[in-house]
């Protein structure tokens, strides 16, 4: 039988390597900066900045500047770009082996004992924690326990905040107000997840030693001078967060499991 001279699909040529596959594993959990990669994957920082190019150049990971500092960019897996290759390579190989999007795990999964518990953190907690914090209780309908939270809270919740939770997923935040990282910090998360690079490196320990990650997710308010300026940026932060929290779904579904494997 002739071997086939088709070359294997781009995501296979990219992932197969070792070193990228490791690298991809570890974004999968969160964003991180490339000495934090270098010291998760024990490699030199010139080889994986070389492999994270290659992977930035095949579109499986994106990058972002740093809020608090300037000279760091964050480093973040597109899952839904992997979810696409992963099934365009199998179409490759096999017709049969084409595989439709999988569905959004349903809230039912979650309804467990003990309750899975999230605290998403930024600094004003005026925009993207509390975005992410009615996103994931509106994807779960209530079934995880989730709150959020601010290193240096502000009086309100930003205007557009409110708006785009209204306008995009009908959810309604008028009642809510900021609150201060440390009226939560003796209640008990099984997550805490910074959305601000300030507030990251700000964040209090927590009890029960919670599984900390972090998104980089820039600030929608400094994209204009004015409320209207900056809607469509807080539309795309929204966009953002809700794509995160679908990926992690299957994460908390997972969670009580391993606990009560563990117990």
């Amino acid at each position: 039988m002739a071997l086939s001279s088709q070359a294997p699909p781009a995501f296979v040529r990219l992932a197969a390597h070792p070193l990228r596959w490791r690298l991809l594993t570890e974004l999968a959990d969160g964003d991180y900066r490339v000495r934090e990669l270098v010291t998760l994957v024990g490699e030199p920082q010139n080889l994986v900045s070389y492999h994270l190019r290659l992977l930035r150049d095949g579109g499986l990971v994106t990058t972002t500047r740093s809020s608090f500092d300037g000279r760091d960019s964050y480093y973040h897996l597109d899952l839904d770009r992997c979810a696409d290759a992963l099934a365009d390579t199998g179409a490759v190989l096999h017709p049969a082996l084409r595989r439709e999007p999988a569905p959004h795990p349903p809230p039912a999964d979650l309804r467990r004992s003990p309750r899975v518990s999230v605290l998403f953190v930024c600094t004003g907690n005026s925009a993207r924690s509390p975005i992410a914090e009615a996103v994931l209780r509106h994807r779960t309908g209530g079934q995880v326990e989730v709150a959020s939270a601010g290193s240096r809270p502000k009086p309100h919740h930003h205007p557009n905040a409110i708006r785009v939770l209204r306008d995009e997923f009908g959810i309604d935040i008028t009642g809510q107000r900021p609150r201060h990282v440390d009226t939560v910090t003796g209640r008990r998360f099984d997550y805490v997840i910074s959305v601000c690079d300030k507030a990251r490196e700000a964040c209090p320990d927590f009890p029960h030693h919670p599984r900390r990650v972090h998104w980089s997710i820039p600030d929608p308010a400094t994209a204009g001078n004015t409320d209207r300026a900056s809607y469509p940026a807080f539309q795309h932060t929204a966009t953002d967060i809700d794509t995160r929290v679908r990926h992690l779904l299957p994460v908390l579904t997972a969670t009580p499991l391993m606990e009560e494997i563990q117990s």
